[in-house]
């Protein structure tokens, strides 16, 4: 199999003027997949990200290199005319154009979906923002961290009687990142057959309120906030984190028929599936508060390697808990090749996640590392807009592009 057919997204161009997490992610899952995403750049400070983790060389950092690798950076100042008028250039052959500015300010520059429509009728423009356009709040802007809290998901997450609890990571930007790739995917599928671009507006908190999920919907039907379940889960017993002996593991019994095997062959407490309160799910969530107790007390008196054994040889879901780190260093992380080992000019040995992508038994590849601030302005602009190298030193002296 050659490189360029593990690339479905080969020949396809994208302008990535977004910055932060929702649209830098969005624009590398397209790169992920084959896309040439070029990455536009303040020329001083870059996507804020750069000042964001740890350092990593003299611009980049791990937040910054989290969610930009397979891109091309270029650096041009949009607040000058002349920088607008580059990147109406570049715009002009590319596919997919992905901005996140603050409401208005990409049609102050001359940039927005119409302005780039009358020189691309093809283009594909995602706006997002962090509140729909159909809304009242569209000029608002929007933080991972508050529409994590005004869509609920903080009320829904940790332990009963915990108060508001954020995510372990900005959830809500990223499912808004991949959210976004995926409707940007379905227009240049539909585009094959029109020919014709379309404007996407997606926003964070849609997103946010998407992530709610199957807890939303109950909320919904009771009319009221369902109560909080922690590591355990709100429909099914047992299903969550218990703690053996010598530490903790996740135990997954997701039918009956597992659970029955549960009590025969793992905690060997027959008796419990026997019990018509404990005997089917529904019976189960009912009387969790019963049973549970029993359940930890049971586990408790297992060592975890011997109750994993158990549970893989009687086809039971189950799986240690591990440290972040832990599970970087893994065998299983190692066996998929989740990690992509690069060395950096600046920095040395680094690495980035792999994409998660598997096809035809090969999983997508980092053709390029996460940029430096402005790596390949020249060569974009060269390749794409023909500038020659006098012209781009006169750009430069003027702190248009760097």
């Amino acid at each position: 199999m050659n490189h360029s057919s593990m690339q479905p997204l080969a020949g396809v161009r994208v302008l990535d003027l977004s910055r932060v997490l929702a649209g830098p992610l969005c624009g590398m899952a397209l790169a992920d997949l084959g896309a040439d995403v070029i990455k536009v750049e303040h020329p001083e400070r870059g996507d804020d990200t750069r000042d964001w983790g740890q350092r990593i060389g003299s611009h980049n950092t791990s937040y910054f290199n989290s969610c930009n690798r397979n891109k091309r950076s270029i650096c041009v100042d949009l607040q000058t005319p002349e920088g607008q008028e580059l990147v109406r250039k570049l715009a002009a052959q590319c596919d997919v154009v992905i901005q996140n500015f603050k409401y208005g300010g990409v049609r102050k520059m001359g940039l927005g979906y119409d302005d780039l429509r009358e020189i691309n009728p093809g283009i594909i423009y995602c706006s997002i923002s962090g509140y729909s356009v159909l809304s009242q709040e569209k000029a608002r802007p929007g933080y991972d961290l508050v529409i994590q809290g005004e869509t609920g998901m903080m009320a829904m997450n940790g332990e009963e009687g915990q108060g508001p609890l954020k995510f372990g990571i900005a959830a809500v930007d990223m499912f808004t990142g991949m959210y976004s790739a995926q409707a940007i995917l379905a227009v240049l599928f539909e585009r094959t057959r029109t020919g014709q671009g379309r404007h996407i507006q997606m926003s964070l908190y849609d997103s946010g309120m998407m992530i709610t999920s199957y807890y939303g919907l109950t909320a919904w039907l009771d009319q009221k906030d369902p109560p909080k379940f922690g590591n355990s889960h709100p429909s099914i017993v047992p299903y969550g984190v218990f703690e053996a002996a010598d530490g903790p593991l996740v135990v997954a019994v997701g039918n009956n028929s597992q659970f029955r095997k549960f009590c025969d062959e793992v905690i060997v407490r027959p008796e419990l599936a026997l019990d018509p309160k404990f005997a089917t799910n529904t019976e189960r969530s009912k009387n969790r508060q019963e049973l549970l107790p029993i359940l930890l007390a049971s586990i408790r008196q297992f060592e975890r390697a011997d109750l994993l054994a158990r549970m893989n040889e009687a086809g039971i879901p189950c799986g240690e808990v591990l440290g972040l780190y832990e599970a970087l260093q893994s065998e299983r992380t190692a066996q998929t090749q989740a990690w992509h080992r690069f060395e950096d000019t600046e920095a040395g040995p680094q690495a980035v996640h792999a994409p998660p992508y598997v096809i035809d038994g090969a999983r997508s590849d980092v053709r390029r590392h996460p940029p430096h601030l402005g790596e390949h302005t020249a060569e974009v602009l060269s390749e794409l807009l023909g500038i020659d190298a006098a012209q781009l030193e006169s750009l430069g002296s003027r702190s248009v592009i760097r």
